[in-house]
């Protein structure tokens, strides 16, 4: 005789009741993993931008702008809550929907939109345009460092241990010119922290 061949409706129920209670218990970190990956995109975005206006300025020897926009349309505007930025030699207010050009104003390098991977984060910096001189510092010399924190708050609250929940990102401008990404829950005597 031959033994039965398949699976019963039982064994099927059994199965998918399994599959079930391991989708319910992972949600939560995949939730939390899909916030803290666009906080990330986005906060590697602004230091990549900040690198290229620094890199720039050097290059160029002169002073290039790096700004954070509104939008990255031709109604765009400075704002320190906005999460686009656009590089250039000269103040891209209502233009930053120009194509890139060395020549016609505001001579766009580069520009970004917040939509490019990363469209529920906010980012709240302490002043919206960043100005690299020749040798690569940044001019007019700020009072401190200038900080841009990048935060989701789709996401719910920044964690305030470095063990769980979604992790916020600082982008950190020194006056002499260097950028760093940290964690503002470290400590500053961390690697990792601010």
């Amino acid at each position: 005789m031959h033994g039965q061949q398949g699976t019963t409706l039982v064994e099927l129920l059994i199965g998918l009741a399994i599959i079930a209670v391991l989708f319910s218990l992972g949600s939560p970190a995949f939730f939390s993993w899909i916030q803290n990956s666009q906080i990330r995109t986005s906060a590697e975005a602004i230091q990549n931008g900040l690198h290229l206006a620094r890199g720039e300025a050097v290059r160029r020897n002169t002073s290039v702008r790096f700004q954070l926009t509104s939008t990255v349309t031709a109604a765009c505007g400075l704002s320190t809550t906005g999460g686009n930025w656009v590089v250039s030699l000269d103040d891209p207010t209502a233009a930053c929907n120009s194509a890139p050009s060395d020549i016609v104003a505001p001579r766009i390098i580069q520009s970004r939109s917040t939509a490019e991977g990363s469209p529920n984060v906010a980012v709240a910096a302490g002043q919206a345009s960043i100005i690299f001189n020749g040798l690569g510092r940044v001019t007019p010399v700020p009072a401190g460092n200038i900080d841009i924190d990048v935060t989701n708050p789709t996401g719910g609250a920044c964690a305030t241990a470095a063990v769980d929940g979604m992790r916020c990102l600082r982008i950190r401008v020194s006056t002499g010119g260097q950028i760093r990404m940290c964690n503002p829950i470290l400590a500053a005597t961390d690697p990792q922290g601010c």
